[in-house]
């Protein structure tokens, strides 16, 4: 099997939509050998953060010396760094190889009438081999969504169970109050592992700390308060948490301190479940970590950022870092989404800040927004919002529209932001572009 012959696989899988449960990825792993027994994991769940708590953990392991394999969604650059071993994607060759295992696998089940697995099962599954394959020493395992029913929630080997903080998203799935999704993203935690959150809100906060007690689980809160003399700055952060001062980080935002924190305590879990890393390689790794995307900036001149904004509480999120960083700024929008999120909030949060909004489809996703239809649900609070055709055409008109001093923010569904990237690190000669 080929690059391109594994990737129309998993597009095919792809229709298989969302279905939450164990059985089938519970089924696949057992015929590729149940990888994921023969691994130890620190598993995150949460509704914000994931992906930047999972960053710090494991570019602090990698530094301290382990072998260690993350496991993060979606994909912003490459559709392999959902799978990466000490920093690096995985390679081209184990992944066509993998995928064609796992085809001829999902082949035999759906022959003894058993339902075909989804993509994000596959891909699951794939890590699992993958990383048992490259005999990792402690795997960083984002899920998906929610956490009680997650494919990722096959593991039984949880040294570390983490709850970022917990807002309303994938209601659909997970529930209609805070407290019916924290349980669900409580899910994660296995009796005798250490836990720790930052839920942010209390009666999130409750629903985790009982369902740890339930469990014998030791439990730790983060809380922000613990967060001292934070120093912000769109290139570099510093703070102080609990004992450990001047701490430095590279990724922008507001919340960044607060991500770093929480994987701060739980790489002290780590440590007393006998994972132990020194000073040196927390500070080091903390200060290495990367996580494009996430309120990252891509230009200059003007001043480009992408983040992945796709629900309310990301959406608040951002616009407090717009609030602190772009004080003043003229500001021009890209926004792209999916249909199944509540891009309504989102943009009731945000467009405030935006001089102009550009709407976009993002491409090759069935569950898109087409992006007349967001400028039309833009229009209600914003009179100056434009649906382009192409993430070219957004990036040209940005740039029109943008002075030297100007700030441009594309945001939504993490989905096209890779793409948005690349066409603006390229660069792309505009005429009568403002000066």
């Amino acid at each position: 099997m080929n690059e391109r012959e594994a990737m129309a696989f998993l597009e095919e899988a792809s229709g298989y939509g969302i279905v939450p449960g164990l059985d089938s990825i519970r089924e696949l792993c057992r015929r590729l050998g149940d990888p994921q027994k023969e691994l130890k994991f620190v598993h995150v769940a949460g509704t914000n953060g994931k992906g930047s708590v999972c960053a710090y953990i494991a570019s602090v392991l990698r530094v301290a010396g382990y072998r260690v394999g993350m496991y993060v969604s979606p994909a912003v650059f490459s559709y392999r760094e959902t799978i990466r071993v000490d920093g690096r994607n995985i390679t081209l060759k184990a992944f066509c190889q993998g995928v064609e295992r796992i085809r001829d696998i999902c082949g035999r089940m759906v022959e003894e009438g058993l339902p075909h697995p989804t993509r994000f099962e596959i891909e699951t599954a794939l890590g699992f081999l993958y990383f048992r394959e490259r005999q990792c020493q402690i795997v960083v395992l984002e899920t998906g969504m929610g956490g009680l029913t997650d494919s990722t929630n096959i593991v039984e080997n949880t040294l570390v169970a983490v709850i970022t903080p917990v807002g309303r998203d994938h209601m659909k799935f997970l529930g209609n109050t805070l407290a019916e999704i924290a349980a669900q993203k409580a899910g994660i935690i296995k009796r005798g592992s250490r836990v720790v959150s930052m839920c942010g809100e209390e009666e999130a906060e409750k629903v985790v700390a009982e369902k740890a007690d339930d469990l014998g689980c030791l439990y730790t809160s983060a809380t922000p308060e613990d967060i001292k003399n934070i120093h912000y700055g769109i290139n570099k952060q510093r703070f102080d948490y609990k004992s450990r001062k001047k701490l430095e980080i590279t990724l922008a935002g507001r919340h960044q301190p607060e991500n770093a924190a929480l994987a701060l305590d739980a790489i002290d879990a780590l440590a007393a479940e006998g994972i132990p890393v020194s000073e040196k390689a927390v500070r080091q790794g903390l200060a290495e970590t990367k996580w494009p995307g996430r309120f990252t900036v891509i230009g200059k001149n003007p001043c480009f950022v992408v983040d992945g904004a796709h629900n309310e509480a990301a959406a608040k999120r951002l616009s407090e870092s717009i609030e602190f960083y772009f004080t003043n700024k003229r500001i021009i929008y890209i926004i792209g989404v999916l249909k199944d999120k509540e891009y309504e909030k989102v943009i009731g949060l945000t467009v405030p800040y935006a001089e102009h909004v550009i709407t976009v489809t993002p491409p090759g996703n069935p569950r898109a927004l087409p992006a007349y239809e967001l400028a039309k649900t833009v229009a209600l609070v914003h009179p100056q919002v434009t649906a382009v055709d192409s993430l070219e055409e957004a990036v040209e008109m940005s740039t029109l529209l943008a002075g030297k001093e100007d700030v441009v923010i594309a945001f939504g569904s993490l989905s096209y932001l890779g793409r948005l990237a690349e066409i603006v690190e390229k660069g792309t000669p505009v005429k009568g572009k403002r000066q």
